[in-house]
């Protein structure tokens, strides 16, 4: 074989790999676009039901598309497209009013046009009280981030989606809100761990949440560990891999 001829091999070689590289991104960015969008939970606003710690998929079809589905959301077009309403209760992660760089994950509580109220820690919605009951306390720092047991509540949403929501301070400065009424094309997002969460009860902060600013639901846990390690620390997983919540899906 001779000199060029080696060089043309390592060359179509290094083109190769690069080619292979290349469509493998891609790839990848089609379905972080499209398809399915990995989130981490930074913050304990969404406790019990959501942990810091956690890493899970969000389904980026389940809303359609807006200019927010794109990273770094180029202003290409408004609204969204092939949409689809979030229903009542879905958990989902979207853009920060204020400040779109900054991803949010919430409850979906308020449709448009609904009327949402707290009251002594009651939610209301359209002048209807939710259900709300007291199922027991929780012991866990690393479930409530309290030392002391915090009480647990069960809520069930008009449409019977039943989620568990914490009571850390009896009434704190979110359990009672004028009424607010919710805009068309907008959503009422609150966090489960209702003293503890910056969500639509403040209007000087969250507010409500436009639809083009939903990024997707969120759908599956597929890792969670404690006590802020990273998942690439895999010497503290036997430890602090918190392995009951892997694979569990979001209600």
């Amino acid at each position: 074989m001779s000199v060029a001829d080696k060089t043309e091999k390592k060359s179509g070689g290094f083109g190769e790999t690069v080619n292979v590289i290349a469509q493998a991104l891609i790839l990848a960015l089609i379905i972080r676009t499209l398809f399915f969008q990995p989130f981490s939970i930074p913050s304990g606003s969404m406790r019990p039901t959501l942990l810091e710690g956690d890493y899970l998929f969000v389904t980026k079809w389940a809303y359609g598309y807006s200019r927010y589905s794109l990273p770094f959301g180029p202003d290409l077009f408004d609204g969204r497209i092939w949409g689809s309403a979030p229903e009542r209760g879905d958990v989902a992660v979207f853009k920060y009013p204020p400040n779109p760089s900054l991803d949010y994950i919430k409850r979906v509580i308020g449709l448009p046009g609904d009327r949402i109220q707290m009251q002594d820690g009651v939610l209301y919605i359209n002048g209807e009280a939710v259900p709300r009951e007291k199922i027991g306390q929780i012991q866990n720092r690393d479930i409530t981030e309290e030392e002391r047991p915090v009480d647990v509540y069960r809520e069930t949403l008009p449409n019977g989606v039943s989620y568990e929501t914490l009571d850390l301070t009896p009434n704190s400065y979110g359990d009672n809100t004028e009424e607010y009424v919710v805009p068309p094309g907008h959503y009422f997002m609150m966090g489960d761990n209702r003293d503890n969460s910056t969500d639509s009860r403040f209007m000087n902060a969250v507010g409500f949440v436009p639809e083009e600013n939903l990024v997707g639901r969120a759908n599956i846990i597929f890792f969670s560990i404690a006590d802020s390690a990273s998942p690439l620390e895999i010497w503290r997983w036997p430890t602090e891999l918190r392995a009951s919540r892997l694979l569990n899906f979001v209600n």
